[in-house]
């Protein structure tokens, strides 16, 4: 493709928008950036939904040839087109491990995200959400439509927490996790620059559009980031805007035989939170039950059935069919008492 074939809509206050934004600045591929809902969003496709972000492709004649949604399909997408620069680790194991914390990042770290934004306990933070989301595409709006908007806003979404698990119950689960994470990245960026070696990968990307919100938006989450883990916002800062990073080739990459125990950490933290919602949200949706009801760190966790997040599983597994016996006896080998043996177990177990 040449320079000129991608346009990105999203918003500033959207996390996967923010991933997917850092993304193309990392591979170098040109695009341009539409705050959607502004005076630059009009005459795109419709998206097959209606989320964020939007990747839009334009054709050869320089119109739009078609749009997406969801940024781990992007992403693949993407790898498909452009070359150089990439996100997959050349190890499939490593890469494996890759798509898993990317996935957690997209489906268990967004929990956190929202909570920190909209539960009834931060209202400095719902106020300053409410105040800046209605201006993202319209920093000219008039003050009573203002008004409006972030009462709207407010409302919707305070409305919405318990559809996420950000309940009062589930509260210390959530909050603790993020404490954990926390010290889990400070400890690893002190000897790695990015969670998989010299350069970043999907798992990067997935838990910085989460932490570009908590770090940057969000003042109490922010505050407990700041004390807990400094090197996790210099990092966040840092993959924001890779574009300058130098890769050389497809080195930079761990392998299955020099993961850090930082790494093994992190999944160690992925099989305690992120790995039993999602069999349970699984099995939940399955037996068509009105709750996901899962022990998290010894607590009980309760929430809605999500079925997108039914999807992830399921790709996520069709990744791990897809390798190699010897690769699979890796992957296994590796996750084996950190928790997360349950998401590549198989079903009938």
């Amino acid at each position: 493709m040449n320079s000129s074939q991608i346009t990105l809509v999203g918003a500033y206050g959207s996390p996967y928008s923010m991933k997917m934004r850092a993304v193309l600045r990392y591979r170098h591929i040109a695009h341009r950036w539409i705050v959607r809902n502004s005076s630059q969003d009009r005459g795109l496709p419709e998206p097959p939904v209606a989320i964020i972000p939007v990747l839009v492709f334009h054709g050869e004649d320089g119109g739009y040839s078609d749009a997406m949604v969801d940024s781990s399909p992007q992403i693949m997408r993407l790898e498909g087109v452009y070359q150089g620069r990439s996100l997959l680790p050349t190890d499939p194991v490593v890469a494996f491990l890759d798509h898993l914390i990317e996935d957690y990042g997209d489906e268990w770290v967004t929990k956190i995200m929202y909570h920190y934004r909209w539960h009834h306990l931060y209202p400095d933070a719902i106020g300053k959400a409410g105040n800046m989301l209605p201006l993202m595409s319209n920093n000219q709006m008039d003050p009573d439509q203002h008004h409006q908007m972030k009462a709207f806003i407010i409302d919707r979404q305070t409305n919405r927490t318990a559809l996420v698990g950000s309940t009062e119950q589930n509260r210390p689960v959530i909050e603790e996790s993020f404490i954990r994470l926390l010290g889990i990245m400070e400890k690893h960026l002190t000897d790695h620059q990015f969670l998989l070696g010299d350069r970043p990968g999907r798992g990067d990307f997935g838990i910085f559009g989460q932490c570009s919100q908590l770090f940057f938006w969000e003042p109490d989450s922010a505050l407990l980031a700041a004390s807990h883990s400094p090197r996790s916002i210099i990092w966040a800062y840092q993959v924001d805007d890779l574009s300058s990073h130098d890769v050389g080739g497809d080195q930079g990459w761990l392998t299955r035989q020099n993961l850090p125990t930082t790494l093994h950490d992190l999944l160690c933290e992925i099989g305690q939170t992120y790995a039993p919602f999602m069999v349970a949200n699984d099995r939940a949706l399955a037996s068509k039950e009105e709750e996901v009801i899962c022990s998290i760190q010894g607590a009980e966790y309760r929430q809605a059935p999500f079925p997108y997040q039914r999807k992830c599983l399921m790709w996520l597994r069709e990744s791990f069919a897809d390798l190699s016996t010897e690769d699979q006896e890796s992957v296994k080998q590796l996750l084996d008492g950190t928790g997360c043996e349950v998401l590549v177990a198989d079903e009938r177990d």
